[in-house]
């Protein structure tokens, strides 16, 4: 059986980084892709000891032309992307260092937060499926967010976004992919204590999720064991999406 290629958009931090330290545990090429070159560095520091399965490539996921740059580049190395795992993101308005309401925001805060949260994922997903259709082969899974079932009274494109990514796009990629043996999952989490503010928000269990709850759940998903699941969102949020009262 041959080495799996994994490719993680937003590679350098969070989840994504996470994720990677677990494939390239079990023995997977990694290819970490992030438009924050030094911290692409310390995590190939961190994953030194998996050497020449590991490649990091500085894109930006706003970008196209990047996309197919690191999808080319893992290619050119590896020969093929197994699974593609889209979590390069983050709310506008933190990412941006902003407050307000949202008619007080710049509109181009509003531009930056689709570019980056939604078209970001969809270049990322043209560019690589172009290579999965030729493998036959192969699994794209997004980063949705409670956020997108709940909106955002001021980070405003970060909520649509991933209402998109969580239905939209998630079930329009597994229909375009399913001919190819393709499959397309998205995996929405609710807080996860990749931030420490992320603690206080309510969940049925009392609790943020660790990463690790939520990475092995991606890994799960697209591994051959998740293997009938296809084009839809597993919300992943402590039953937060129930609750009657989140305040």
């Amino acid at each position: 059986m041959s080495i799996k290629t994994v490719m993680l958009t937003g590679g350098a931090s969070g989840m994504a980084l996470l994720a990677g330290k677990c494939y390239a545990k079990e023995g997977c090429n990694v290819v970490l892709v992030d438009i924050n070159e030094d911290g692409l560095a310390k995590a190939k520091e961190e994953l030194a000891e998996y050497g020449d399965r590991v490649l990091t490539v500085c894109a930006d996921a706003t970008k196209y032309s990047d996309a197919v740059m690191a999808r080319d580049k893992a290619v050119g190395i590896f020969g093929r992307i197994d699974i593609l795992i889209c979590c390069a993101g983050g709310a506008e308005l933190r990412l941006l260092g902003q407050k307000g309401n949202f008619w007080e925001i710049p509109i181009e805060t509003y531009d930056f937060g689709i570019d980056l949260n939604l078209k970001g994922a969809i270049y990322f997903d043209h560019a690589v499926m172009a290579q999965m259709v030729k493998q036959n082969s192969g699994v794209i899974i997004h980063l949705g967010s409670i956020t997108g079932e709940e909106g955002s009274s001021n980070n405003v494109a970060y909520a649509a976004s991933k209402s998109a990514l969580m239905y939209g796009v998630t079930k329009s990629i597994a229909q375009a992919g399913a001919p190819y043996n393709i499959r397309c999952v998205c995996v929405a989490p609710g807080p996860v204590l990749t931030r420490a503010a992320m603690a206080n928000m309510k969940t049925m269990a009392g609790r943020a999720a660790d990463p690790q709850e939520i990475v092995d759940l991606i890994m799960y998903v697209a591994s051959e064991k998740g293997a009938f699941i296809n084009g839809t969102t597993i919300l992943a949020d402590g039953g937060r999406n129930v609750m009657f009262n989140k305040t």
